[in-house]
């Protein structure tokens, strides 16, 4: 699958579409995360100059697709696959990291994030793209090449969660067939976490959307 880049005002030959994170491209994968679910995230893994390291450490490179652009890591979906997501690292990881007395309350937050798949699913873990190449057909390439994952792997849908603050992300999901089937709203989190809602999206495997961003 490849986008043409060009007039994009970075790069100059098409965006391709990868599975796994590159050789090498870790740091960089763990950055595209964090400027895209920092916010999510940093109550349990900040500051951000140790939440990138800690994530580039743990990523599992073969639960993401990659978007590729003059061979740079340009964009990237994560989803959970056989009991391994994207984001790896096990408790005893985030206490080394952090400290047990920092530690524990930190994998407190994480365990909220925590998402299980029902029989016959695959879980997305959101799509990290490069602000510069944002509302040019990424993450439909991304979301697409997901979708064909999930249909090697006998999946019948797709899932994934969103939150109440971005519309942007939940707009993209709408337009590539996704819907929304539940929303669970923790508004005793606003404060802590940033936002009140969590929204299940799902679209069944071989269903396409409309659009090309």
């Amino acid at each position: 699958m490849a986008l043409d880049a060009t007039g994009m005002g970075t790069g100059t030959g098409p965006v391709t579409v990868q599975r796994g994170v590159p050789a090498g491209a870790e740091r960089r994968a763990a950055e595209l995360y964090w400027d895209a679910f920092g916010r999510k995230l940093g109550p349990a893994l900040n500051p951000p100059d140790k939440a990138v390291p800690f994530i580039a450490a743990h990523l599992n490179a073969d639960r993401a697709v990659c978007a590729l652009l003059d061979g740079q890591l340009v964009g990237l979906a994560g989803y959970q696959l056989g009991g391994r997501t994207f984001t790896g690292g096990s408790a005893a990881d985030v206490l080394r990291a952090y400290g047990h007395l920092r530690g524990l309350h930190r994998l407190l937050l994480l365990a909220l994030f925590e998402r299980h798949p029902a029989p016959g699913q695959l879980v997305m873990d959101g799509i990290a793209v490069d602000p510069n190449l944002r509302g040019r057909g990424v993450g439909s390439l991304l979301i697409e090449e997901v979708a064909a994952v999930a249909a090697e792997q006998d999946r019948r849908e797709i899932r994934l969660d969103v939150i109440d603050t971005n519309p942007r992300a939940r707009a993209l999901y709408e337009r590539r067939g996704f819907t929304a089937v539940r929303t669970e709203r923790t508004p005793y989190l606003r404060g802590l976490l940033g936002f009140g809602a969590v929204t299940t999206m799902r679209r069944a495997v071989g269903t396409r959307g409309t659009g090309e961003r």
